[in-house]
């Protein structure tokens, strides 16, 4: 995860670094970010053409599993699968 952010241009990676900072201080309210749940307690924040999958534990911990960019219109199968085997370990 940190090393995808840290791969970014200077501008994108400011741009999803803020986003995310939002997330925490505002949490769903965040600006310009919108959440949408995957499968289970998967859940993608999108962040222009970012994604980033995230688990909630608890009420106020969420854990940051997987981001990518997006290229197309479905969300491919081998980003997901990435991110429900890091889900499943986290929670188990």
């Amino acid at each position: 995860m940190l090393e995808y952010i840290q791969s970014l241009a200077k501008p994108e990676r400011a741009r999803v670094l803020e986003a995310l900072e939002q997330v925490e201080r505002r949490g769903f309210d965040a600006v310009r970010v919108r959440f949408r749940q995957i499968e289970g307690k998967l859940w993608e924040v999108k962040i222009g053409s970012h994604r980033v999958f995230y688990v909630i534990i608890e009420k106020q911990e969420m854990v940051l599993l997987h981001a990518y960019k997006k290229q197309g219109q479905k969300l491919p199968v081998k980003e997901r699968d990435i991110a429900i085997r890091r889900m499943k370990e986290l929670l188990s």
